[in-house]
């Protein structure tokens, strides 16, 4: 696989302040000045720089378990692979077991790192580490989650069958399905 890189500089920031804080994230805003001289304003979520994972769990072979959970953005249920953040002191293989114990009911005595993934990078500048759980053994932790988390196995089959699926259109979740399937050919 070849890579591609880019020789042009970066912007220069001249100034970022952050215009707003949450919980989970705070708003910066950017001066920045390009290359060419052209100035503009951005604004852009700063995460927590920890990171996050998600997991493609393999209960055996033939079978993947996904969660439905609610999600508040689109005010409804949705179906996809656990995740969640890591947290301080962990790196992505334990945060990602941890998740895998709170939201499904199972370790992984062997994880596979796929690929990391950014979700609108113009202005989040949050990653996501994708990873392949296999050799599961039953183990639940207490999660954060404000209800039990439906946990429903898929069929590898019919990977086609949940990319129709009205309920399964998490942008990273689909990106998660589609670099298991090539994981799945190249094995």
């Amino acid at each position: 696989m070849s890579k591609v890189t880019s020789d042009k500089a970066l912007p220069l920031i001249h100034d970022a302040q952050v215009v707003a804080r949450s919980r989970l994230f705070h708003i910066e805003k950017l001066d920045l000045e390009f290359s060419n001289g052209a100035r503009r304003e951005f604004e852009r979520m700063k995460g927590s720089g920890r990171g996050a994972v998600m997991l493609v769990p393999f209960l055996d072979a033939n079978t993947l378990l996904l969660v439905r959970e609610y999600a508040a953005g689109t005010h409804s249920y949705q179906l996809g692979f656990p995740k969640g953040l890591i947290d301080p002191g962990e790196d992505s293989l334990q945060a990602g077991n941890r998740e895998l114990m709170e939201e499904v009911g199972y370790g992984a005595k062997t994880l596979h790192r796929l690929h990391r993934v950014s979700m609108a990078p113009a202005f989040f500048n949050a990653s996501m580490e994708v990873l392949i759980a296999e050799d599961l053994y039953p183990h639940r932790l207490e999660g954060d989650e404000p209800e039990p988390l439906e946990v429903v196995p898929w069929s590898v089959q019919d990977l086609d069958g949940l990319l129709d699926r009205e309920d399964f259109t998490e942008a990273r979740s689909i990106a998660a399905l589609l670099l298991t399937e090539r994981w799945l050919r190249n094995r």
